[in-house]
């Protein structure tokens, strides 16, 4: 694809009106599509589970959970959704990852709802592990994107009692061509940052080690990584463990290739903590989606999806992600966390 025609494309790109459909710029046809990750902030049902830790989520519990509060959090989640990538598409992105979701049922239940529904979803979930009892997921529109096969990758440490989010891999043809997605969810920072280092490390470690085995079946291969990786992209995780590039120029065939470096660097972040902003929700791309000689869908670029009401306007967590708890008390909002997104595009001769 021509640089002519990249620059072409971004100025005429309001014009996409609806996801995956063919637009003209200056005589040359496109088509967009929207892959976004969305970490939901402890999407819990009302049911009490005995094998996982969900007592504060339940009627009776500490965050007294109940019905109205989680129907209100899911049309909450699938707002959002629906609007993500609304700059250029109109029917909400083709692939999203999400994260902190209970179980099968509340993705189910996410995707149900009106303001999903109509677009619909449907979705790739397996329970981990995890000792808080949350899990990550895939949606996809089936019109836009096949599965083919579906797996997942544990995180296996010395310390044979850690359980955390297993990598859940989903390959698949988007619009006709091969693509392989990881979601990932790395342990967070919970006891400490410095503490909890290795853990992400290792999760990024996990994480290589599925890309080198998709490129050793599939050269070349055309892989997407999404997740709240609980580091930003400047740290040692994705930078020396996962081996992220940042910058689009001069990348091998099967490097990796970070945009949400350059966005940190800027000052972009996902989520706030004690004032600062972090940058941990994060979509990298193989090389294969960045060559500018590609055929196919190439990658054009990634946002934060920071919207106004998104943001809380008063008291103590003013300015940050408008979340559904904030210390201990019940705020009625979204999630701590800001959805990542990007776009791929593609020319039609």
């Amino acid at each position: 694809m021509k640089r002519t025609f990249i620059y072409t494309l971004i100025l005429f790109l309001p014009f996409l009106a609806i996801q995956h459909s063919t637009a003209n710029a200056q005589g040359k046809q496109a088509k967009v599509v929207c892959v976004a990750f969305y970490n939901l902030e402890n999407l819990f049902d009302t049911i009490d589970d005995p094998k996982i830790d969900d007592a504060e989520f339940l009627p009776n519990g500490s965050g007294q959970w109940d019905t109205k509060r989680y129907l209100l959090k899911l049309n909450h989640l699938a707002t959002v959704i629906s609007q993500i990538g609304d700059e250029y598409t109109k029917n909400g992105p083709a692939l999203i990852g999400v994260s902190e979701v209970e179980n099968r049922q509340v993705v189910y239940d996410l995707v149900h709802t009106p303001p999903l529904k109509s677009m619909g979803y449907d979705f790739v979930h397996f329970d981990s592990r995890d000792s808080r009892g949350i899990d990550v997921a895939l949606l996809y529109q089936p019109k836009i994107f096949q599965v083919k096969s579906t797996s997942m990758h544990p995180l296996k440490m010395a310390d044979t009692s850690f359980h955390t989010r297993d990598i859940l891999q989903v390959d698949g043809l988007l619009d006709g061509e091969w693509v392989h997605v990881l979601v990932n969810h790395w342990p967070s920072r919970s006891s400490g940052e410095i503490e909890t280092l290795a853990k992400r490390d290792a999760a990024a470690d996990n994480c290589l080690n599925v890309v080198k085995a998709i490129f050793k079946a599939e050269p070349g291969a055309r892989i997407i990584i999404m997740g709240d990786l609980n580091d930003d992209p400047v740290d040692e995780s994705l930078m020396k463990h996962l081996k992220t590039k940042t910058k689009p120029e001069n990348l091998g065939p099967e490097d990796l290739y970070n945009p949400m470096w350059q966005m940190y660097r800027d000052g972009i972040g996902s989520l706030a903590y004690r004032d600062v902003w972090n940058l941990f929700d994060q979509i990298i791309v193989s090389s294969a989606l960045v060559d500018k000689k590609s055929d196919g869908y190439r990658y054009l670029k990634a946002k934060i999806f920071n919207k106004e009401f998104l943001i809380q306007k008063e008291g103590q967590y003013a300015g940050y992600p408008f979340r559904t708890y904030g210390g201990g008390i019940y705020q009625g909002g979204y999630s701590d966390h800001l959805p990542a997104y990007m776009f791929l595009v593609k020319e039609i001769k």
